[in-house]
């Protein structure tokens, strides 16, 4: 298909979005004119409105029973734009093939503040490019409705792909491209530049991804462009794996609004890019740092210089972290409510006592792999943290049945219990189940129904 059909015709095909040897493609319904299969991939079509009338008589025969016994088109527009919201863009794409009403209704501005595009064969730089195009008709080269785009998992995604969103869509509030490895830092800095309005930005998986900056030479100098801010406020880098602390310094100079900061599996990071977030992100609410292996309980004292407004940690397999970097969560940040700490086998009942002792509000706590926690530990949360929810003790070693019956018997809103791989006996379980009404409890005990 030539660029000047793809300017002169308007309605993007249901091929745009569905590799060629999909279901959807496959029931003769709608393959031989709407796409075509070359190598194996997806050639993306566009086409003019549906005719308003069918000139043969037969057909027009057919057409008049058919609408007769189609309750659907009596219903009203803004019923059916209703439930076209429900679509994902590759079924709006196919309503607006059906009819002329279909096709004005699924182009309706208000459906489409939202793209939503998935599988790892689709052409997605196409797709993108026209879709904005198709969207830019009323307002030239500007797509003033669309201010969320998920590409999650096309892997064939490529920072043309990106460009076209940033150039097109100033309006960007969301965009998610998880998985998507061929992304890199140009084409983030593209985006963060030209959306001014991003807050929420996910590039997990994209590991070329380093960095979020203005402009490389803004992130060189560790300085914002003309002292422009990024407004990003969720951030998901996790499985980054190139990330460095200089990175994380850079992130942190341009991205002082941030809230929520996930650097799950970011293995090189350490203690000291922790120290360069907390310098510039003093409004981060949830962290994670899991697999992290090089924080230790230095990483964990710049942490706490969050206090009160750290809601979320997630330290799992950390295993340089001990009581002493429990003990500094703690102290001050008392209005925890979460806290994941698999795997960091340094943990003890003496820093479940000060843990539960000063966050009294802990609503889910995961502790599991941590050996040297036991029956002791577990009765200083029963004592204390009242609101407990989730609790999670796969594979402590010293937990026996005697402290979950503590923990049942004081933690009445208990929703999960997760005791897989500990030797706690059938009559424990039960007794848990007598008095949390509501626990859903994991467990390997055969015995237990």
């Amino acid at each position: 298909d030539s660029d000047l059909s793809m300017r002169t015709l308007s309605t993007p095909s249901p091929a745009l979005i569905f590799p060629p040897n999909s279901p959807g493609f496959q029931n003769g319904r709608g393959s031989s004119t709407s796409s075509s299969s070359v190598t194996g991939e997806t050639v993306a079509m566009v086409h003019s409105p549906p005719p308003t009338r069918l000139t043969h008589p037969l057909i027009r025969l057919a057409s008049k029973h058919q609408k007769e016994q189609a309750n659907i088109d009596r219903l009203p527009d803004h019923s059916m734009i209703q439930i076209f919201s429900f679509l994902p863009t590759n079924q709006l794409c196919r309503c607006a093939r059906v009819c002329r009403r279909w096709y004005n209704l699924a182009w309706d501005p208000r459906l489409w503040r939202t793209i939503r595009l998935t599988g790892e064969t689709i052409n997605v730089d196409r797709a993108l490019k026209v879709l904005t195009r198709r969207l830019c008709q009323d307002t030239p080269n500007v797509c003033l409705m669309l201010e969320t785009v998920i590409v999650s998992g096309c892997r064939r995604l490529t920072d043309r792909g990106l460009y076209t969103i940033a150039q097109c869509c100033p309006e960007l509030r969301r965009l998610e491209v998880s998985g998507c490895y061929n992304i890199s830092n140009e084409a983030v800095f593209d985006v963060v530049s030209l959306c001014p309005n991003l807050e929420h930005l996910d590039v997990s998986g994209c590991s070329k991804v380093t960095c979020i900056s203005l402009t490389r030479e803004a992130s060189i100098k560790l300085s914002p462009l003309h002292g422009k801010q990024i407004s990003i406020r969720y951030l998901d880098m996790t499985d980054c794996f190139v990330l460095e602390d200089e990175g994380l310094h850079t992130i942190a100079a341009h991205c002082t609004q941030l809230t929520h900061l996930y650097l799950r599996r970011c293995v090189r990071i350490t203690d000291e890019g922790l120290r360069y977030l907390m310098i510039y992100c003093t409004s981060i609410k949830e962290l994670s740092v899991s697999d992290c292996r090089f924080v230790s309980d230095f990483g964990m004292r710049e942490i706490a210089k969050l206090e009160s407004r750290l809601r979320y940690l997630s330290i799992a397999h950390c295993g340089r972290i001990t009581d002493v970097g429990i003990r500094y969560i703690a102290k001050y940040c008392g209005k925890l409510r979460y806290l994941n700490a698999r795997g960091c086998e340094g943990i003890t009942d003496h820093g479940v006592e000060y843990l539960a002792k000063n966050c009294t509000k802990l609503k889910s706590l995961d502790i599991g792999k941590c050996p040297l926690v036991s029956d002791t530990g577990l009765e200083f949360l029963a004592l204390n943290c009242f609101n407990l929810k989730r609790l999670s003790l796969k594979s402590c070693e010293s937990i026996t049945g005697q402290g979950l019956q503590i923990v049942a018997a004081n933690c009445f809103d208990l929703q999960m219990l997760n005791v897989q791989d500990c030797e706690v006996s059938v009559d424990a379980l039960r007794f848990v189940k007598r008095h949390c009404k509501r626990c859903i409890i994991e467990h390997t005990n055969p015995a237990f129904f």
